[in-house]
Parts: C-alpha cells; structure tokens; sequence
C-alpha cells in the first residue's frame, strides 16, 4: 500500500487515465467500450496506485496482491493503469484489438503484463478470484485478492454461488467492488433483470457490505483501506457510478457502452477532461 500518495495525486491519474480511454477507444481497432471503462476509473486508480502491493519489474512475484477485472470489457481502464505504472510502453494503449496486439478486447493474462487473470466472459471472475483467494489464504500468503464486477453482471448465476461460497469457505482477503452504473449493454438493470435488495443481499449472505459514491476519491480510498485490513468475513463494496463519467455527452448515455467517437467527439472529450484538470 502506498501510504504517501495523496487524493489530488490520485485524482490527477484518474484524470490521465480517463484521457487514455478516449485515446483507445478512437484509435482501437473497432468499437471499444468507453463507457464501461469510464465509470469504474476512479476506483482503478485507488487500487493500482494506493493499495495494490504489485511491483512493475516484478510482476509475478509470489507475495504480490491479485486483481480481477470481472467486467472484461472495461479493460481500457486497466491497460491505461498498467501503462500509466510502467508494466508496458505506454504506446501498446493505441494498438488495442488489433491483430497480433499484447492489448484485447478483454484481458489476457497470456499476452499481458500485469493482468492477473483472463476475463471477458461475464459471470466468472468472482469465482476464479475467491480460487485464488482460497490458494493463497491456506499456503500462508498474506496477499489480498480484488474483483471489480458489473452491476449487469451479477445476474449471472455464476456470481452467486461465488457470493455463497466465499463465507463458507471463511474467505477474508477477497474484497469484491461492484461498479453499480445502473447499465447494461442493452439497457438499465431495471428493466432487463434487476437484482432487488442488492445490499441486504450480500450482508444475509455473510458479506461485510460497504456503500459509497465510486467517484468520490476519498471514499473509495477509505473503503479499499477498510477492505484490506478487514478480517473475519469477505468484503464487498457497492460504488454507486455513472457509465461514461467524465465526458459529458458518454454520461448516462448507453450507446457508448460500444461505440467510437468521431473525431469531432474525441478532441471535445480530451477538451473537457483537460478542463476538468485544471479544477483538481
């Protein structure tokens, strides 16, 4: 964990990777997914540069923190994390979805340096996670694992076995972030399978629940900080978001869950996020 590192700081990177997402999404090889990415970045941010413990000329190192990205999709965010940390030139960004790229359409633990796991198929990454946990947890690692799923998502099936299990197994360093946008590729969760009671939800099933606003730096900090050192049960943090955030016409704007700016839409979008820079 970096206790150093300041909000402003964290505040500025988030900034930075924001651009980074627009960057990929109008230079990807076919439509990225802008929106996605956008509305899970702040919380990233916190996590690769304030808690993780992972080291770029190391990252396979035994002791290191595990992270997920359930919502594949969202990869842009990560990459832009992973570039912007020094895991791989920052120039493989503007290659994404290309053939032959380091840099998919979802993450690849096999092509990727940084990526922990391979991601994409939704529903998936909270069990493979509450595996690693599981491993590390019972080899004596003290390492902490860290999955980051959609609020779409978790109607998968999958999900809830993994949100089942984890207590039983008496799992504590696993901490699932759930990025709540209230979107999914073909509309709101309200309309197309809403999960009700989401939070009392997860407390019934043993889950010591956190809520918070998922752009709020402050209190994504203080979350994952109470994350980490939590014992006795797993955690989840509930980050109530908004799909596209930081762009004003991505906002709330469900056609850029997969879409490409033109180019009169990118230069506007890095327009007001250098704007917003000035005002961190």
């Amino acid at each position: 964990m970096n206790k150093a590192i300041s909000i402003k700081s964290l505040e500025l990177m988030a900034n930075t990777i924001r651009k980074d997402i627009i960057e990929i999404a109008y230079k990807a090889e076919g439509p990225s997914h802008p929106g996605p990415a956008l509305s899970c970045t702040d919380i990233i941010t916190a996590l690769y540069y304030k808690i993780l413990d992972i080291d770029p000329q190391d990252p396979k190192k035994e002791n290191r923190d595990r992270f997920i990205l359930s919502k594949g999709h969202a990869c842009p965010a990560l990459y832009s994390a992973l570039a912007e940390k020094g895991f791989f030139p920052k120039e493989w960004l503007y290659d994404t979805r290309k053939i032959n790229s380091r840099l998919q359409g979802h993450p690849d633990m096999r092509k990727t340096p940084g990526v922990d796991m391979t991601s994409g198929s939704l529903g998936n990454g909270l069990s493979l996670a509450l595996g690693i946990a599981y491993y590390l947890k019972n080899t004596g690692n003290p390492s902490q694992v860290f999955c980051i799923l959609g609020d779409g998502e978790i109607q998968e099936g999958t999900v809830w076995e993994a949100v089942l299990s984890t207590p039983a197994m008496k799992i504590d360093n696993l901490t699932a972030i759930v990025d709540v946008n209230h979107y999914q590729s073909c509309g709101t969760v309200f309309d197309i399978q809403n999960v009700p009671n989401l939070i009392d939800a997860w407390k019934d099933l043993g889950w010591n629940v956190l809520c918070i606003n998922g752009h709020n730096m402050s209190e994504v900090v203080s979350a994952l900080e109470e994350a980490h050192y939590f014992r006795g049960k797993p955690t989840c943090i509930m980050a109530n978001t908004v799909k596209g955030k930081g762009v004003s016409y991505m906002e709330f704007d469900n056609s850029w869950h997969q879409k490409t700016p033109t180019k009169a839409q990118y230069e506007q979008a890095i327009r007001e996020l250098e704007e917003a820079r000035e005002w961190v």
